[in-house]
């Protein structure tokens, strides 16, 4: 019973990193409807960032991911400008097309730039275990999982209380109404993309610690992250944190009671089934 239980704590504590970048990226499929494949490879451009700023500057990963955040919501809206904009108009495959080019780009010149190489961001705080009650937990998951909980109640308050925010969930129900009433739409899509993106600036100085940085590091994350958001509902925030939460516990409950090699098909068949019995998600479609 002290195994599961401890397990079960893992895995609520791995659901606060999951938790940050499938609000990201549910975000950005709930307002702009693009499925963005290069949210991974921002993610890995995060970490790159937080061990380049640790190792030539001394800045700790949870200071210096404040910078990040603006930085990736500045690239996030970038890219939404310049790539993603132009298309709104074309077929659905063909905006997937232009972030799995935007994803190619930022992995090859991440190889380009360090090479295959393995990277950490030498840090003793966030790795540090602490035992209460009995259970062990890691202080970086325990801060991941607390920026988590805060970020999605943030977000839920900037969603519901805010004029932007407001414009946000109009735009995501309907555009072209939203549109109608006077909301500037395209600005609304840059916003949306830019703090999707931010997200995982966020993430990008709290996973830092925990996790060795590389080219494809942003793979794990997305792709999980993918599960969740389809999982929750696509561009269900609620979703996204409560798919993130049963995500993170069947990770750790699988990869102990089945084989650490298998967690990612158990998941990936919950993905699957999911699809098939409830292709909505636990909370339906929609950003909330």
């Amino acid at each position: 019973m002290d195994i599961f239980v401890q397990l079960l704590i893992n895995g609520l504590l791995l659901g606060g990193a999951y938790t940050i970048i499938s609000l990201g990226l549910t975000l950005i499929f709930g307002v702009v409807r693009v499925v963005n494949f290069a949210h991974g490879d921002f993610l890995m451009v995060g970490m790159y960032m937080v061990y380049l700023l640790a190792a030539n500057f001394g800045l700790h990963p949870y200071i210096g991911l404040v910078p990040i955040a603006v930085i990736l919501f500045a690239l996030g809206a970038l890219t939404q400008k310049v790539i993603i904009q132009p298309l709104l108009d074309s077929d659905e495959h063909i905006q997937i097309f232009a972030t799995v080019g935007l994803s190619t780009i930022l992995l090859n010149l991440a190889l380009v730039l360090f090479g295959a190489n393995v990277f950490r961001a030498s840090v003793e705080t966030g790795t540090n275990a602490i035992t209460v009650g009995g259970y062990t937990m890691v202080t970086g998951q325990i801060i991941t999982f607390v920026v988590a909980i805060c970020l999605a109640v943030l977000l839920h308050l900037f969603m519901h209380h805010t004029y932007l925010g407001r414009a946000l969930r109009a735009v995501a129900q309907h555009r072209y109404a939203a549109m109608l009433m006077g909301v500037n739409v395209k600005n609304v899509y840059i916003v949306a993309f830019g703090l999707g993106t931010a997200f995982v600036g966020i993430a990008a100085g709290l996973l830092a610690p925990q996790y060795p940085v590389f080219p494809t590091v942003g793979t794990y994350f997305v792709l999980t992250a993918f599960v969740i958001v389809v999982l929750g509902g696509m561009g269900s925030l609620y979703g996204a944190v409560a798919g993130s939460m049963i995500i993170g516990v069947v990770d750790t409950l699988a990869g102990y009671y089945i084989a650490p090699d298998l967690k990612e098909v158990v998941y990936f068949g919950i993905f699957l089934l999911i699809l098939v019995v409830r292709p909505n998600g636990l909370f339906g479609f929609g950003t909330e």
